[in-house]
């Protein structure tokens, strides 16, 4: 969805609509969309600048890192952010901590299909777990150990580690 930044009124703009996203546009290759993401958008104009606050919603289904069992994840998030003109940005050999945060736009039009994809990818987390207490799966026959223990016999000790035990008092 391409924006006019020069037509976007006085008031500013709300725009309250579903983006239908192929699952493979997420950098995260296992995520699966289960429903349309939901985005509430206003933009305002002041000058040069574009200011854009959102919120976006919908559910994921993800692997998990340790079980490799599918869950799902919710996302609700809320981001502010403002655009300036690509012509304002002046090329540096060094960045700034303030030039991190700025956003450009290009011959006054900005794609908000590519931000709420970039938002929603930002809420990711880097690596997916059914719950915090995942404990995965057995080494040895692959059983998810929160179904179940398995019968496994696993030695917990690395054998480098051996003769440090020599020291504990005992």
């Amino acid at each position: 969805m391409i924006i006019d930044i020069e037509r976007i009124p006085k008031e500013g703009l709300h725009i309250d609509r579903d983006f239908e996203l192929e699952s493979s546009e997420l950098i995260e290759e296992e995520a699966v969309l289960l429903e349309p993401l939901h985005a509430e958008i206003d933009l305002h104009k002041e000058g040069d600048e574009l200011f854009i606050k959102g919120k976006i919603h919908t559910v994921v289904s993800f692997i998990c890192s340790r079980c490799l069992s599918p869950f799902e994840y919710l996302v609700d998030s809320e981001f502010d952010l403002v655009y300036l003109p690509e012509e304002l940005f002046e090329i540096k050999e060094e960045l700034t901590d303030d030039d991190l945060d700025l956003f450009f736009y290009v011959e006054n039009q900005i794609n908000l299909r590519e931000i709420v994809l970039e938002q929603l990818n930002l809420t990711f987390p880097m690596k997916p777990l059914c719950s915090p207490d995942c404990q995965g799966i057995c080494p040895i026959c692959g059983q998810v150990i929160n179904e179940g223990n398995c019968r496994c016999i696993r030695k917990s000790t690395d054998p480098r580690l051996e003769k440090l035990k020599t020291f504990i008092k005992r």
